[in-house]
């Protein structure tokens, strides 16, 4: 992973466009190509970013300004970064990722989800666990009765921190056009109003889920090994 520490101007083109104006920042850029731009607070969500597959050409503009084009070639939007400082610029191998690890129950919930998805909503069928993204893996991804995809996030208690991670993916994935668009699930054993209420505000259905009665539907006395 390359971290710069750098001022820089940024404006973003494609299916919408977005400006950044000069200021100090947060340059990742991951092994994946993914490039994300933070800022110092926002928490953990970048203020723009470009998901792989993505090229970085480092150059330099008609007056001498270095300038960073960021390109993705199935969607043809581009990153512009103007540097006009580099205050720091560090690489790190980090090595092999483990993955996140789930507690038993909402490992478990997973599991009986992606085995029963229809009892988070009627013609839900499969698509993939763990759908890989540039920022980490949706746990269900899913497709409706219509044929529309649905990314699921499950969680034993559902909270604010929950939805913003659902909409964070769901901003990732509805870039992409084979996917677009992706309407989001959030499933809970229990949900909290504040984060009920965010979810309905962006757009998000809200699951709760009856462990107990997953479990049963998931009756080992049924299987023949």
């Amino acid at each position: 992973m390359r971290l710069v520490v750098a001022r820089c101007q940024i404006d973003y083109a494609g299916r919408l466009t977005a400006h950044l104006p000069l200021a100090t920042r947060v340059l990742m850029i991951k092994a994946d190509s993914s490039v994300l731009v933070h800022s110092d607070g926002g928490s953990y969500k970048p203020l723009n970013w470009m998901s792989p597959p993505c090229t970085l050409r480092e150059g330099t503009t008609e007056d001498g300004q270095v300038e960073w084009t960021v390109t993705n070639p199935k969607t043809d939007d581009t990153l512009r970064i103007l540097v006009e400082e580099i205050i720091s610029d560090s690489s790190h191998d980090l090595g092999v990722d483990p993955g996140l690890q789930k507690d038993g129950v909402e490992k478990h919930l997973q599991e009986l989800l992606a085995e029963h998805p229809a009892t988070l909503s009627d013609g839900l069928t499969l698509v993939r666990r763990e759908f890989p993204t540039a920022i980490g893996p949706v746990d269900l991804m899913c497709r409706d009765a219509a044929g529309s995809s649905v990314a699921v996030e499950i969680k034993r208690r559902g909270d604010i921190d929950g939805v913003e991670q659902l909409t964070r993916y769901l901003e990732l994935l509805n870039r992409d056009p084979l996917l677009a668009p992706v309407r989001g699930i959030f499933a809970a054993q229990e949900i909290k109003p504040q984060a009920r209420v965010l979810a309905m505000d962006r757009g998000i259905a809200c699951a709760v889920v009856d462990y107990d009665a997953l479990r049963g539907l998931d009756d080992p006395s049924h299987r023949l090994f």
